[in-house]
Parts: structure tokens; C-alpha cells; sequence
């Protein structure tokens, strides 16, 4: 597996504050290196800085990888998109929804074999208002649950960290007034939450529609309209299972483009992260990125 000359130029992007970062950097080095990797390690600390490292050295690497978690791959996904480089993805955040969906190893070393072997897929990548998603971004409860969320539990408990937020939030959760659109029809909504999806998984494992992909080339949109929020406990089953749409209270679309506005602007939680709010136009950039994957059917050999 050692290559002696190393080939590939690898900029690897390193996030000490994720909550498995200081874990991860070790153990990943190694194996890249081992497989045939020149690596430039550079840390960041804000996802602005995340950006910049990959705009400024991305002509004189190979490959892209980031260590951390959905909202830093999600931040890296812009500058990666105006540029041919494939990238890698070892998850050590507290979700790794987009590492679950490409089926992409949490063990570091595994995670890292991935790209040393090499494999690609093309996927699609989320926009709202020139902010880029993989794999879901809300209007809501998520977005109160994002901003409510203490750094320190987060990285000490994990999901443990979310479930003790989420019951705080549903506590104070109020329905917002927002008008929906897709192809030009409006829909107005009173709604807890409203979440457009571009690959399949968010949440901790949560499915954003029981047929959704992430390289569908396409949109889905979810909308909670219950009187009572805490039927949401009622539900859980089916958002895990993506089959959300047989409960009456939950709108449900597909599109390539969307328009959320609200009678106040309200923050919209992309990835894990606050960047944007409403009004919030949603569009699916199909084919935008190229991921190393596990090997399995659609996947293509690197060069």
C-alpha cells in the first residue's frame, strides 16, 4: 500500500474544535500518506476560513479532504464547486449525515482508505441565497434548536446534546406564518417548520423522503402544519423511514427550485448552520461536486 514517491496532492482540512477532531487528524495522516498522498494540513476555525484555505491552494493540489462535520463539509462545498478537484469527507461531527448517506465509513482510518482508493461520484449541492447545503436547510424548530444549542454540550453529549435542546425548544415552539412557492403557484402555510432536503439523510439519521438521492437532480420540501407540536413524538418513526407524507399535517413537494418568505425575516439553519434567512430561494445545482466514495455501482475510478 506504501507509495514511496506520493503522487497525489492532498490539502486536508482539519477542524480541532469538531467534536472527534483531535481524534481524527493521526490516524488519517497516516493512511493517506501511506496510500500515496503529499498532504498539507491546514486547521480552521470559522467556516469563512474553511473557504478561503481551499480558494487560495486549490490550484496546486489534487484533492480537497475535510475533517470535521455537515456544516463544514457544507461550507467547503462553494469553493469546491468552482473547481474541478474531487474531495474527500472523514466525519467527525456530531451528525455526519451526508458521510451516512454516501455510505462513507465513521472510522477514521476506513474513512480515510475511502479516498485513498480512489472512487467518485458526481452529486448534487443545495443553494439558498448563494449558501450552499447537502443536506437539508430549515425554517423552524431546527433553526431554534441550531441557535439554542451550547457548543460544550454538543461536543460532550452528541445527540444526547440535541434531545436535551429539542425538548427546551418544543416547550416555546410557536407555528410561523410563511407563503411557500414552487412553479410560480403560492401556497400560504402556518407551520412549525419548513425544511428542503438535497440528499437523503439529516437530523442525526432522519430521511428527508423515503426516494430522495442526493444525485436526483432534485428538491424536497417538508412542511409541519399540526396544531400541536408535540405530535411530532407520534411521528418520529416515520421521518426516520423518509414516510412523512402519510400524516395529513405534513405538506410535502418536489422541485427543482423553491421560495420560502416570512411576514419577518427568520434564520435559516443550513447544515448544522445559521448563515442566511428569509426570504430563502432554494434551488438544486445537479451534478456540482465530485465525492470519493465507497466502491458500489455508479462509482468510477480516480485517475
Amino acid at each position: 500500500m506504501r507509495t514511496e514517491n506520493p503522487t497525489t496532492r492532498t490539502l486536508l482540512l482539519f477542524n480541532p474544535k469538531s467534536r472527534r477532531g483531535e481524534q481524527a487528524l493521526a490516524p488519517v495522516l497516516a493512511r493517506l500518506r501511506a496510500g500515496g498522498h503529499a498532504v498539507t494540513v491546514e486547521t480552521f476555525e470559522t467556516l469563512a476560513e474553511l473557504a478561503s484555505d481551499i480558494s487560495r491552494l486549490c490550484r496546486t493540489m489534487d484533492a480537497v479532504v475535510v475533517c470535521g462535520g455537515d456544516g463544514s463539509i457544507s461550507s467547503a462545498a462553494s469553493a469546491l464547486a468552482g473547481n474541478s478537484l474531487p474531495f474527500g469527507i472523514i466525519p467527525a461531527g456530531t451528525a455526519n449525515d451526508l458521510a451516512r448517506t454516501l455510505q462513507i465509513p465513521t472510522d477514521f482510518e476506513q474513512a480515510a482508505d475511502v479516498v485513498v482508493a480512489g472512487n467518485r461520484r458526481r452529486i448534487d449541492l443545495g443553494m439558498v441565497n448563494g449558501h450552499a447545503f447537502f443536506n437539508v436547510a430549515s425554517v423552524g424548530l431546527s433553526t431554534e434548536l441550531a441557535r439554542s444549542l451550547d457548543p460544550a454540550l454538543k461536543k460532550r453529549f452528541g445527540r444526547l446534546g440535541y434531545a436535551l435542546s429539542a425538548v427546551k425548544v418544543l416547550t416555546r415552539a410557536r407555528p410561523v406564518q410563511a407563503r411557500i412557492t414552487e412553479k410560480g403557484g403560492p401556497v400560504k402555510v402556518q407551520s412549525y417548520q419548513i425544511s428542503v432536503g438535497n440528499g437523503r439523510h439529516y437530523g442525526g439519521g432522519n430521511v428527508v423522503e423515503a426516494s430522495a438521492s442526493i444525485d436526483d437532480g432534485r428538491l424536497d420540501l417538508y412542511s409541519l402544519e399540526m396544531r400541536n407540536v408535540w405530535k411530532l413524538a407520534l411521528m418520529l418513526r416515520s421521518f426516520r423511514s423518509g414516510r412523512h407524507s402519510a400524516w395529513n399535517e405534513v405538506r410535502t413537494a418536489r422541485c427543482i427550485e423553491f421560495d420560502i418568505e416570512t411576514d419577518e425575516p427568520m434564520p435559516v439553519n443550513t447544515d448544522g448552520e445559521i448563515l442566511t434567512s428569509t426570504p430563502a430561494h432554494f434551488k438544486v445545482l445537479p451534478g456540482a461536486v465530485e465525492v470519493f466514495v465507497p466502491t458500489s455501482p455508479g462509482t468510477r475510478p480516480g485517475p
